[in-house]
């Protein structure tokens, strides 16, 4: 069923292909599974239906309510930008009413899935919605924005851990840490798609900061963290061979994602983005192998 009206120099389609490509969606698939790994630590294997489906509806309001959000608040910026300018909003398939009713929804969704799961879920609820509908606006002031976006999709890893537990813990914390640098330091890598966009519109970001060679270096060093990060988590938990080969795998994967950015261009950063998608896979994997074999 698609409604369709001229809308600009656009059509408007409200239909489920251009929601989902309005939200991106598939990268919903960049913290769910840690989230996951969360939950099934939490728990020390599967914690019921009932738990996981919260959570998964949890992780999917979230995202969905920050992603529209996001593109709410950025269709401006987004319409002057040549890369973004197809977007549902400044091309006119949909408008900034319909973006913020999805907003509205994802938040209710992720509301309802706090108040199901226990009352730390449901007390932390006012500071994840605050993270999660600030980060749009940081690139206007800081081009520390790269780690607020880290701070907040990485708790999706202690928010597994809470939905089941109820409480904080080490190994919540140090994922948390890991989780979050890696998503800052490839946020950095993919904004140097708009470098020169970036510093002609006065937006903040590493790269128009501090340029491309030095953006790469503090990208390199911030997955050096994450490493770190997730290295603590061994020795807290006491994980052994399954999760030690999965940080292997997940170094290796880092160091080929900033090989092949240093090659150059833009085909260069979006390959390299989309190996990351991976690296939360291979987490997942990991601790799942680790519970499995203990």
């Amino acid at each position: 069923m698609v409604s369709s009206k001229p809308v600009g120099n656009g059509v408007r389609q409200r239909n489920l292909g251009t929601y989902l490509n309005f939200l991106k969606i598939e990268h919903t698939l960049f913290a769910l599974p840690f989230a996951y790994g969360g939950m099934l630590l939490a728990a020390s294997g599967w914690p019921g239906w009932a738990k996981f489906f919260w959570i998964s509806l949890a992780m999917v309001g979230a995202r969905t309510a920050s992603m529209a959000l996001n593109r709410v608040l950025d269709a401006q910026i987004d319409g002057k930008n040549p890369r973004t300018a197809a977007r549902a909003i400044p091309s006119g398939l949909l408008t900034k009413t319909d973006g913020i009713i999805v907003t509205v929804l994802g938040f209710t969704l992720l509301t309802v899935s706090a108040w199901s799961l226990n009352e730390l879920t449901l007390t932390l609820l006012p500071i994840a919605i605050f993270f999660l509908a600030f980060y749009p606006l940081t690139k206007r002031w800081t081009w520390l924005c790269h780690f607020w976006l880290g701070l907040t999709i990485g708790a999706a890893a202690p928010a597994g851990w809470i939905a089941v537990t109820g409480s904080f813990s080490g190994i919540a914390i140090v994922l948390w840490i890991g989780v979050g640098f890696w998503v800052a330091g490839f946020d950095i890598i993919y904004s140097l798609l708009d470098k020169e966009f970036d510093i002609f519109e006065g937006i903040h970001s590493i790269p128009a900061r501090f340029g491309t060679k030095k953006a790469l270096f503090i990208a390199a060093l911030v997955h050096s963290c994450a490493l770190g990060g997730l290295c603590l988590a061994i020795p807290i938990y006491g994980f052994g061979i399954p999760y030690t080969l999965s940080l292997v795998a997940i170094g290796l994967v880092l160091i080929y994602s900033h090989i092949v950015v240093r090659r150059g261009g833009n085909k260069a950063v979006v390959r390299s983005f989309g190996m990351n998608l991976a690296i939360s896979a291979i987490v997942l994997v990991g601790i799942l192998m680790e519970l499995l074999v203990g």
